[in-house]
């Protein structure tokens, strides 16, 4: 038998689950075959951690693949706080990639500025 709720696989005549600790006995019915998956966030997750900002995008990356593994077990609501996670992250990884990149043009300008004015 597998637990409704996180999947893991637990004896017939266990009462709880190993794994979640949620009760065998009176066990939560979702139906997934009617809901439409949450966005994974994935694709653009991967993007930004490498383009932009390398922490935040990892931690988008989490929170993307959470989306998929808490869907497939029935786990609607957890699927969509992990989707507005994932989302939120990447988000703020592209807005501090692009923030971080105009910072260090606008150094390097400054900085040749000033070596173009001394040499004079």
């Amino acid at each position: 038998m597998f637990c409704p709720n996180c999947g893991a696989e637990v004896s017939d005549s266990a009462e709880f689950c190993g794994k979640c600790g949620v009760s065998l006995n009176n066990p939560v019915k979702r139906n997934v075959a009617n809901q439409i998956q949450p966005k994974t966030w994935l694709v653009e997750s991967i993007l930004v951690t490498l383009f932009c900002c390398l922490p935040f995008g990892i931690v988008g990356i989490i929170n993307a693949a959470n989306v998929s593994s808490k869907f497939s077990v029935g786990d609607i609501e957890g699927a969509k706080i992990a989707s507005q996670q994932a989302g939120k992250w990447t988000k703020w990884a592209f807005w501090a990639g692009l923030i971080g990149g105009l910072i260090y043009f606008v150094v390097m300008i400054a900085i040749g500025g000033f070596a173009a004015f001394m040499d004079m």
